[in-house]
């Protein structure tokens, strides 16, 4: 019985693929520089320098567009999948210096989808990974 597990892979990656892509495209959609305005103001009490915030800002919504993207398609999932959990891990950092815990709550979520997708990657029969002949 792999079918229902093939297909019920390929819709929590498609799911967490719509998300991530919108995230991104959203943001981007909204003006980066308003984005990455909003984000360096956050980040005012932290130790994180203003530059290196504004730069991450600009960049975010770009990197989660990618995944998004990718994981729609099933196209090198694997490292995207990695890339997404590496995203997590700078996330929920940027949130614990802000102490937002609850937010850090919903970051792992995604973590743990993303662990899950993974772990499941032989379960990721419909996406163009298989048509390159990778997993």
């Amino acid at each position: 019985m792999q079918a229902p597990r093939n297909q019920a892979y390929a819709l929590l990656r498609l799911i967490m693929g719509v998300d991530m892509f919108m995230h991104g495209a959203t943001r981007i959609g909204a003006g980066l520089e308003k984005f990455a305005g909003a984000i360096v103001k956050e980040f005012q009490a932290t130790i994180l320098p203003e530059g290196l915030v504004h730069v991450f800002g600009i960049t975010l919504p770009f990197v989660e567009a990618v995944i998004g993207i990718l994981l729609i398609l099933g196209l090198f999932t694997r490292a995207t999948l990695l890339l997404g959990l590496m995203l997590m891990a700078v996330l929920v950092f940027g949130t614990a210096l802000r102490s937002e815990w609850n937010t850090i709550g919903l970051q792992l979520l995604y973590a743990v989808i993303y662990y899950l997708l993974l772990c499941r990657i032989d379960d990721n029969r419909y996406a163009l990974d298989r048509l390159r002949g990778s997993a």
